[in-house]
């Protein structure tokens, strides 16, 4: 049996070349090649980076679908569909909008794939395929990753790595809640230590994707003493509390680790109250946290959010001017996005404030809109005042300020990357601006099911 694997683009600028070989790998799609039969003949097309070949022979496509690339991949799909081609869909969005999904494909797979994939990939075989796979949550153990399929593509020399799923806290506006219904698993280390020690001598960095890699704390410290002796270099993504943990933080920069993504989302407290994560303000806050942090040479990516009700004009320019002064080393500044199935869409929809039904199925909308009415501010208002937070954050002066800190330039490799990935996000900021989802020259039409 062939079976084409697909990753979708968030969409595709109709003037512009939409080809570019400075993307990650996509890791559903090594775990959906890992989990899939040796007997099965597998391809992979990368919509992010090459036309897909629409003709080429296949029994079936399965394309993992998030809820900012659901328009992309419905296109992709009827492409498909109307060669006879059975879809499968499956990821985030298909398990927090299941009734819409369905409508795009001949199966779906809500939860983790793990325990079920074997079951679609029979069901293709002998034509009997259900309309839905409902899988749960097994002991990460289970994970198995195939990253040939990506041999050939240009995509960046990172590895990325998942160390363990979920995240307990109750942040109103995060789908991974929702989608892990709060709970936290974590890998084998020695699985971790295995597939770091095959892919070491391929990668210059290595990326663990975890939604918080100190969701577990007492995990997370025993793995970092058993990465030490790998001497590898890392980054990852973790909430501001582990940042209080001196004798954790003193673990990962042991490890290697060179860096963490970590979500301030706002300097005002009432606001990160109204997120549900009042615990950012914790041992003295961000002040204390970022010390820690800049004492044991972690740089930091922070993130902001903005939008909630009881904003201030001046959020933008301020969260800004604090990652500025405290040197970070990259920052985004984002608007409050309602994702479907989290809390914070149930309580926009339930208050009449949606712009849109489906915002990521709308025409009208694009990349960086503000798909919800907020109370304080006109939604251009919250738009333009985070384009103005990144161009002041990614101006070639502030490059330069930060490139200099003492904890950005300490380390070689990073240092010198500094200006191409600070360099890539400056030109991002205008060029994503009302970047559309979907493909606006695709003739269509969506084929759905009954």
């Amino acid at each position: 049996m062939k079976l084409t694997l697909i990753h979708p683009a968030i969409g595709h600028r109709a003037d512009e070349s939409y080809i570019r070989t400075w993307q990650m790998e996509p890791l559903p799609i090594a775990v959906l090649a890992g989990l899939s039969p040796p007997d099965v003949e597998l391809s992979f097309h990368d919509d992010r980076m090459e036309a897909i070949p629409f003709d080429a022979p296949t029994d079936a496509v399965a394309i993992p679908i998030e809820t900012y690339t659901a328009a992309r991949a419905y296109q992709i799909a009827s492409e498909y569909r109307r060669r006879g081609i059975p879809v499968v869909m499956g990821g985030f969005h298909a398990t927090l909008v299941p009734g819409e999904v369905s409508r795009h494909a001949e199966a779906i797979v809500t939860g983790e794939a793990e325990s079920v994939w074997a079951e679609v990939v029979d069901d293709l075989r002998h034509g009997t395929l259900r309309r839905r796979y409902q899988g749960d949550q097994r002991p990460l153990a289970e994970i198995r990753i195939s990253r040939d399929l990506f041999h050939g593509k240009r995509y960046l020399p990172i590895g990325l790595i998942e160390t363990g799923r979920g995240c307990r806290f109750p942040c109103e506006f995060c789908a991974i809640q929702t989608f892990f219904s709060r709970t936290y698993r974590a890998r084998p280390p020695a699985d971790v230590i295995a597939e770091l020690i095959q892919l070491k001598a391929s990668k210059r960095v290595f990326f663990f994707v975890d939604d918080n890699f100190a969701a577990d704390l007492a995990f997370a410290r025993d793995l970092a003493e058993a990465l030490a002796p790998l001497g590898i270099r890392w980054v990852t993504q973790m909430s501001i509390n582990a940042a209080h943990d001196e004798a954790f933080l003193a673990a990962l920069a042991r490890a290697g680790c060179s860096g963490v993504l970590i979500g301030f989302e706002s300097l005002d407290e009432t606001v990160l109250r109204a997120m549900k994560k009042r615990f950012n303000t914790m041992r003295g806050g961000f002040t204390v946290a970022l010390a820690n942090l800049r004492r044991h040479g972690i740089r930091v990516y922070g993130t902001f959010v903005f939008g909630y009700d009881g904003e201030r004009a001046d959020a933008f320019d301020e969260a800004a001017a604090f990652a500025i002064e405290h040197r970070f080393y990259l920052a985004a500044f984002n608007h409050l996005t309602p994702f479907p199935g989290t809390p914070l869409f149930t309580r926009l929809k339930r208050e009449g404030r949606l712009l849109y039904e489906r915002w990521w199925l709308d025409e009208r909308y694009g990349y960086n809109g503000i798909p919800f009415q907020p109370k304080t501010m006109a939604p251009d208002d919250i738009r333009q005042g985070c384009l103005r937070a990144r161009r002041r954050f990614y101006t070639w002066q502030s490059i330069v300020r930060r490139a200099f800190d003492p904890v950005n330039r300490a380390d070689g490799f990073m240092f010198r990357n500094f200006f191409a990935i600070n360099g890539m996000h400056r030109v991002e900021v205008d060029k994503r601006d009302h970047f559309p989802l979907g493909d606006p020259a695709w003739n269509g039409p969506l084929l759905k099911a009954a």
